[in-house]
């Protein structure tokens, strides 16, 4: 039998890819594209449930959000839904995982399972790939910040020479000496490395399926899409945010495509399903992301109740309370949260003893911002968030597929489009 790998591009834009291939670049995509087709997958209607967190969800269980109700980044921990590894596991093939979106590892035998950075499941490898992978979910986690703890630092850097494969150090050293011109490039780093991780975890377990799930080109497509060259519309990102004449997304695209080369060609008999889940337009205007600084000084400033705090991707986070009452009352509070233009500071949803919430001020919080509590008014929300990004690229549910199975002169228009739940069957039915 030949081992599937499914590379998951969380939320790839096909179109700017293909204003790249029609300039000469991006010669992987391009083959993948003119031999095996390009398929389009269908979730969700309402935009509130295009999240990357509930259509990975989806690929991984075959269930519609309907179906499935995972709603949260993070969520999936407390649930018992069947996915996809278990589902391979349980016919007697070996399974391996790299940072699934919003997964549980629920596998009895994996042979690695490296959980997303922002959900709160069992890690399955050895001491010093578990290392890296908490190097990575504090950097990740503190990202606006720009903070990483010293234990984190070095068990990302002996992971990461544990896995990084030579004929990609120059790489790694370009990205880490242009981070400052190209902050992107921070993001282009770690999915370089958990791309060589997932090579050299995958040659060393011989596993029959793995999925490797890396995010640097939504995260680059959120933030910098009014930049690139394929963004024919009339918003711009300021100088300060991204040098005039660089293009993040051809960065990213580029990266991808020599990571999709090195991956074929180190399992050359496999079969590979490159998928997006989802992919991003431009956004109808700038809107600014922030995130808070210090999430528990910030609660306790405005006397919310609260025993857990767990930050989650971007603005988000959750707050766990002792009781409901006390989650009701986190809730008031949080929502009585206004600038003094009248816009909400957090969206606030309440369940149980648990509060999510997410900072969705869209504007500048300039020296000197006001906002108010109630009516209690305070002027120092500059001290207490961090800027993120500002953000270019909006959600659409229309994703991308393309499986080397496939011909493309012998795809039907009925084959061009699908369901993405469907996509369940065919990861399963691709180790049969």
């Amino acid at each position: 039998m030949r081992k599937t790998l499914c590379i998951e591009l969380n939320e790839v834009n096909f179109d700017s890819v293909r204003h790249y291939i029609e300039r000469g670049y991006l010669p992987t995509f391009k083959r993948l594209i003119d031999h095996h087709g390009l398929i389009e997958t269908i979730s969700e209607t309402e935009y509130e449930h295009l999240e990357p967190w509930i259509q990975w969800v989806t690929v991984h269980t075959g269930k519609t959000f309907a179906e499935h109700k995972i709603f949260r980044l993070g969520d999936i921990a407390k649930e018992e839904i069947e996915q996809i590894w278990e589902v391979i596991e349980k016919k007697g093939y070996a399974v391996g995982a790299i940072s699934p979106m919003n997964a549980k590892n629920r596998t009895s035998n994996a042979a690695f399972f490296v959980p997303d950075p922002w959900t709160a499941t069992q890690f399955t490898g050895g001491a010093l790939l578990r290392g890296m992978y908490d190097g990575i979910r504090q950097a990740v986690n503190d990202n606006a910040q720009a903070r990483i703890s010293l234990k984190s630092l070095i068990g990302l850097l002996v992971g990461a020479a544990v896995n990084a494969r030579p004929e990609n150090y120059a790489r790694y050293v370009s990205l880490a000496l242009g981070a400052r011109i190209r902050p992107w490039n921070k993001a282009l780093f770690l999915d370089l490395l958990l791309s060589d991780t997932a090579i050299t975890s995958v040659k060393q377990t011989n596993v029959d399926f793995a999925t490797i799930f890396l995010n640097a080109g939504a995260h680059i497509q959120h933030h910098y899409m009014f930049s690139a060259e394929s963004y024919k519309g009339e918003n711009k990102n300021p100088a300060w945010y991204v040098r005039p004449g660089l293009d993040p997304l051809k960065d990213v695209y580029l990266m991808y495509d020599i990571i999709l080369d090195q991956i074929m060609s180190a399992f050359p008999d496999a079969r590979f399903i490159v998928m997006t889940g989802l992919h991003q337009d431009p956004n109808y205007r700038a809107e600014y992301y922030w995130r808070l600084r210090d999430h528990a000084a910030f609660l306790r400033k405005h006397g919310v109740p609260f025993t857990v705090i767990e930050p989650r991707m971007s603005r988000d986070f959750l707050v766990t309370c002792s009781t409901a009452s006390d989650a009701e009352e986190a809730t008031r509070i949080l929502a009585s949260m206004r600038a003094e233009d009248g816009q909400e500071l957090f969206y606030v949803d309440h369940s149980g003893r648990d509060v999510f919430v997410t900072l969705t001020y869209p504007d500048d919080v300039s020296r000197g911002f006001v906002y108010f509590a109630g009516h209690d008014k305070h002027g120092d929300f500059q001290n207490d968030v961090s800027f993120v990004a500002i953000k270019n690229g909006k959600h659409n549910g229309v994703g991308y597929m393309i499986d080397t199975r496939d011909n493309a002169n012998a795809l039907t228009s009925k084959d061009l489009r699908v369901p993405l739940a469907s996509v369940f069957d065919r990861l399963v039915a691709s180790v049969a």
